[in-house]
């Protein structure tokens, strides 16, 4: 960590990307240019990689199916696991690779119109590349919370109070 400035201004716009200057010069009590400056710098030195929103795509009627596929790999010599994290993430269908620890190499999130789509990218596309040796492949059955957003509704609480 730099100082404390740049880790407030990182952490307000990573809870809300729409979050102006303007609010976080309140929020920090630093000068708005000061501020302005440094969202510039972080987005030309690619530490701010881009503004997103969540978005809730079951509520928008829209299907999808999320899988999370554990690879194991055998790393190429001279670069390791990079290769084939750096051809796995090309697929459209990837949103994320990451090298992780425990009884596999790599985690894969990729998201599909349908189950059978989603078949297909994982037997024909991902397994068949040189240097992977298998693949676990979980589905996603229910979001709960994601990018620090709850997804659960507000229950109501409509049981009848019992007193004596």
């Amino acid at each position: 960590m730099k100082d404390q400035e740049p880790c407030e201004i990182l952490s307000i716009l990573a809870r809300d990307g729409r979050t102006t200057a303007e609010t976080i010069a309140k929020l920090t009590g630093k000068n708005i240019d000061e501020i302005k400056s440094s969202i510039e710098q972080y987005e030309n030195e690619g530490v701010i990689k881009r503004y997103n929103a969540v978005i809730d795509w079951d509520k928008a009627g829209f299907d999808k199916v999320t899988a999370f596929i554990d690879v194991k790999v055998v790393p190429a010599r001279d670069v390791g696991f990079d290769a084939i994290a750096a051809r796995i993430a090309r697929f459209p269908e990837v949103k994320s690779v990451w090298l992780v620890s425990g009884g596999s190499d790599l985690r894969v999130i990729v998201e599909s119109v349908n189950l059978k789509v989603l078949a297909n990218f994982v037997a024909e596309k991902l397994a068949t590349i040189h240097g992977v040796t298998g693949t676990v492949t979980h589905f996603l059955l229910r979001r709960y919370k994601e990018d620090d957003v709850l997804y659960l509704e507000a229950e109501s609480n409509e049981r009848l109070v019992i007193a004596p």
